[in-house]
């Protein structure tokens, strides 16, 4: 079972909560990771959010958590945006990025946004595919967006949900 949270205001925890999910995306972004130092410029303004899935059955103690999973999003008016979404590789392919995206639409609802956008690499097909269950649509695509050296570009999709 995993609970889905915003971030905690605790300074410990909130630490730990960050190298966290800096880890996290080391290892599941390798070649685009946002590290610590990022994490916190992005969260110290207004309008990002960071959501947090941890796995309740090892939960140890509230400032040790075993966190699985983030969703960081921004919102604007009546618009949001996933930045990122991550889930430890450990714990993938169990749910824990739709109850993350489920809870989000929650709090998006609760707060009269009317769409939520995110950006996914043309070839990860296994995000499409969550996407796609989350009733999101693909409204637009950047040729080529994606360019690694010694590798061929890569289109972005563009996916928008909307909730009116």
């Amino acid at each position: 079972m995993f609970a889905i949270e915003v971030l905690p205001t605790n300074a410990v925890e909130l630490e730990y909560v960050i190298q966290t999910v800096a880890n996290i995306e080391a290892t599941v972004q390798p070649d685009d990771s946002w590290n610590q130092k990022t994490l916190v410029e992005l969260l110290e303004q207004d309008s990002i959010s960071l959501l947090i899935a941890y796995d309740q059955a090892k939960e140890e103690s509230v400032s040790h958590r075993e966190i699985v999973g983030y969703c960081l999003y921004q919102t604007t008016f009546e618009q949001a945006e996933v930045l990122r979404v991550g889930t430890d590789p450990e714990h993938q392919r169990q749910g824990i990025a739709s109850q993350v995206l489920n809870k989000l639409h929650e709090l998006l609802q609760l707060n009269q946004v009317e769409s939520l956008l995110l950006e996914v690499r043309a070839d990860n097909t296994a995000a499409i595919a969550l996407y796609e269950q989350q009733a999101f649509n693909i409204i637009h695509r950047r040729k080529g967006y994606y360019k690694m050296p010694h590798k061929p570009a890569v289109d972005a999709l563009i996916m928008q949900h909307t909730y009116i």
